[in-house]
């Protein structure tokens, strides 16, 4: 029986010794298949990243693919990014990515494109129904990556990443590709760039020696930290275990939130797109609103996830988004997809354009007091159940709030926010004020409520 948690909002996951089997990815394959591709286009494009768990896993895509009647164009061991642009290369009736993203080792996954738009949401639980419904026998998995044609990208999209790229002057950088999928990728484009590149963490290593693939936690910069000091470099820069986020430290080796990098760039496409709508996830700062506003932009605050944020891209043909998790979506000169790499040399061309070094960017920003996303983990059969009961009883409390994506409330001197993950078991909290005083006295406040439902954020 399929652990029914893998099939999530905007992708599907799950722990390869107990709920991601090879089989049940030849049951997405097939049942895919039969969903997406039609007479004029069975095309299908699949990569995957660098787990230990991912070759079995491709192996079993294909299989379900191939025998639903897809004609599978693989480009091998890849970056989401890749995935993505392969997916505009080649114009495929879909495209898989194999990947586990930031989880844990042991972690695995697909994102899936179908028709260049994210498949997410009730067209991932539709593919679920439709798998469960299904009777099965004689399942077959063929070894096909010991005979599958490779269809290189790797040249066309690191074309498309330089070309794209201006710099006026010579910048050192660090990054740690922290053994994920883009390590291989991030030495080719250095090769071609102007810049001083230091790139450590670059063997690609499904164990992830190093670190936890996850930008976003800080235990997993200050390998990084380090090598900005040491090294004196102008920024440093970390990716995930697939490549499509990015986290950031200063020159100073300060870390910057995925709102604040979003302000940054927020400041260089407004000055080509005046008046644009700028989308941050629902964990932004209110700095985030009033920057934008100031430069003349729309600040739209949108659902937490990648796909989302892609989806409501697409509608409104917003030029940039961003997320507090480091995922950012460039539309301008750019095709729209998160590419943490890509990120990264725009954030390059920002500073070697300048004569401000990124401290000073960042300190120029209004000053808020906040937490960085903070997670505490609780159940995957019960997260969702513990925001619907807190949002339950802050309505019979007359307690306002945003329920957009979980429950962000809106207090005098700042806010707070909470929601379920959409990744892993866990709930997902952020808490902003104007003073530091604000800030503890709203800890506090949060602290005691969750309490009453036995979680604990210490």
């Amino acid at each position: 029986m399929t652990n029914k948690s893998i099939y999530r909002a905007y992708d599907i996951r799950g722990n390869t010794t107990t709920d991601l089997s090879v089989e049940i990815a030849y049951k997405i394959g097939y049942v895919f298949t039969k969903l997406t591709i039609n007479a004029t286009n069975k095309v299908i494009v699949v990569g995957m990243d660098g787990r230990l768990s991912s070759p079995a896993l491709c192996n079993g895509l294909i299989s379900g693919l191939k025998n639903g009647g897809a004609e599978v164009v693989f480009i091998g061991l890849c970056s989401t990014p890749m995935l993505y642009f392969a997916d505009y290369k080649f114009k495929p009736a879909a495209s898989v990515m194999i990947t586990g993203s930031h989880n844990p080792k042991e972690d695995n996954g697909f994102k899936i494109l179908q028709n260049n738009r994210p498949f997410f949401g009730e067209m991932i639980q539709e593919l679920k129904r439709v798998i469960e419904g299904q009777k099965w026998s004689d399942i077959k998995i063929d070894n096909y990556l010991e005979t599958i044609k490779i269809s290189d990208v790797s040249n066309d999209y690191v074309a498309a990443i330089i070309n794209d790229s201006k710099f006026n002057r010579k910048l050192k950088v660090a990054i740690d590709t922290s053994n994920g999928a883009a390590s291989e990728i991030t030495k080719k484009l250095s090769q071609e760039l102007p810049l001083d590149f230091i790139i450590f963490n670059d063997k690609i290593d499904g164990n992830f020696p190093a670190h936890n693939p996850d930008p976003m936690v800080a235990e997993n910069l200050t390998q990084l930290q380090k090598m900005v000091l040491e090294e004196q470099c102008d920024l440093g820069v970390c990716f995930d275990g697939d490549g499509d986020r990015i986290g950031v430290v200063t020159n100073s080796a300060r870390i910057i939130y995925g709102d604040q990098l979003l302000c940054i760039y927020a400041k260089q496409v407004l000055k080509h797109i005046q008046g644009a709508t700028i989308i941050a996830d629902v964990k932004a700062s209110d700095i985030f609103c009033s920057y934008v506003t100031k430069l003349g932009g729309k600040p739209l605050i949108w659902k937490t996830g990648h796909s989302y944020i892609k989806a409501k891209m697409q509608e409104i043909k917003a030029p940039l988004a961003g997320e507090m998790s480091g995922h950012v979506f460039f539309a301008d000169r750019y095709f729209g997809f998160d590419d943490g790499l890509y990120a990264a040399m725009r954030l390059l061309e920002i500073l070697a354009n300048s004569d401000s070094s990124l401290d000073e960017m960042i300190g120029a920003l209004p000053q808020m007091y906040n937490t960085p996303e903070i997670r505490i983990k609780v159940a995957e059969d019960k997260k969702f159940s513990l925001i619907k009961q807190i949002k339950q009883d802050m309505l019979r409390q007359g307690i306002t709030f945003n329920d957009i994506d979980g429950l962000r409330v809106e207090e005098k001197n700042g806010w707070w926010l909470l929601r379920s993950s959409n990744t892993e078991a866990a709930i997902s909290i952020r808490i902003e004020a104007t003073t530091k005083t604000g800030l503890e006295k709203l800890q506090n406040r949060l602290q005691k409520l969750l309490a009453n439902y036995n979680v604990y954020m210490i």
